[in-house]
């Protein structure tokens, strides 16, 4: 099985993974209209289920205006509650809007979900979201620099990683895009725990990749570095299925389709990203090393030598 000689092919398949997701993204963000919820952006979430009929939304969103919140959203689940989004209210204002639902729905309004975030600790988690992901990136190069300091080149081993490792960062922003899209997802305090557990485990199968590619360096040393690179993958490709799907992907579906509406979306993104982190280990990290390697990219533009 010779995994580098179609690493263009891998390529080209991440990039039709990734750039659809990633446009819609980017048309969100130029809209202002970015799938965060209020984890980063502030703001107050009610969720709530009538007793009786739901009750129009123009209704719901003149209770709030009449106390004066102005950018109310709301909007109905597939489990028959209402989510209520607005800017930050205190508990003052939040005990008199669920009075005068019920005053106005004529009936006891069931409190289903109730968060509320200022607006400074939601530029705090951003920042500090930011702040955690670039920490572990410059820590993954310093380790995997030191810890392959024996061989040449060292320093190309973290920098392959952390771009392996970026790519699975995009294949989760891709399809968490496309779910907001199509299904209201929400990027949440569960979707910035699912992303850094994604880093954790990618760059963990990284390391156990490029870990064999060091040792046959040292045992394989008449054997081109392509070869080697491919052998080496060989080697590692059943553990890192087999790890990954008999240990985390397996509990992960089963959570995606029993563990309920609160638990699907994490279960889902985490699902997504491991099996882009398994995918990236074997198919795009160690391919990047051999093109970084042999300095392909030289070569790209060039005609190829006339045949007689």
């Amino acid at each position: 099985m010779n995994i580098i000689k179609r690493r263009y092919l891998f390529f080209a398949l991440s990039l039709i993974i990734i750039i659809p997701g990633l446009v819609v993204l980017i048309s969100q963000a130029a809209r202002n209209e970015l799938p965060l919820s209020i984890d980063f952006t502030g703001g107050s979430l009610l969720e709530v289920r009538f007793p009786g009929e739901i009750p129009p939304t123009e209704e719901i969103i003149a209770v709030y205006e009449g106390l004066g919140v102005t950018d109310t959203q709301v909007q109905p689940t597939d489990a028959g509650t209402i989510l209520i989004r607005s800017s930050y209210v205190d508990n003052d204002l939040r005990d008199q809007i669920l009075t005068n639902l019920q005053t106005e729905f004529s009936g006891e309004v069931e409190i289903v979900r109730l968060d509320s975030v200022g607006p400074s600790i939601g530029r705090q988690v951003t920042s500090r979201a930011g702040i955690a992901v670039g920490f572990s990136a410059l820590a993954i190069i310093i380790y995997i620099t030191l810890a392959f300091r024996g061989i040449s080149h060292a320093f190309r081993y973290g920098v392959c990683a952390i771009i392996a490792m970026v790519h699975d960062v995009a294949v989760v922003l891709s399809v968490s895009a496309i779910g907001a899209l199509f299904f209201g997802w929400e990027m949440d305090s569960l979707f910035l725990t699912a992303l850094l557990t994604v880093i954790g485990f990618s760059v963990q199968d990284k390391i156990v990749v490029f870990d064999r590619i060091r040792e046959n360096s040292n045992v394989l040393r008449r054997l081109d570095f392509e070869p080697l690179v491919n052998h080496s993958i060989i080697q590692t490709l059943q553990r890192s299925i087999n790890t990954q799907l008999m240990t985390v992907e397996f509990l992960l579906l089963a959570l995606a389709l029993m563990g309920g509406v609160t638990l699907r979306e994490f279960a889902i993104i985490l699902l997504v990203g491991l099996l882009s982190g398994t995918y990236s280990s074997i198919f795009i990290a160690a391919p990047i090393l051999v093109l970084w390697e042999t300095r392909e990219w030289k070569n790209w533009f060039k005609r190829k030598p006339a045949t007689a």
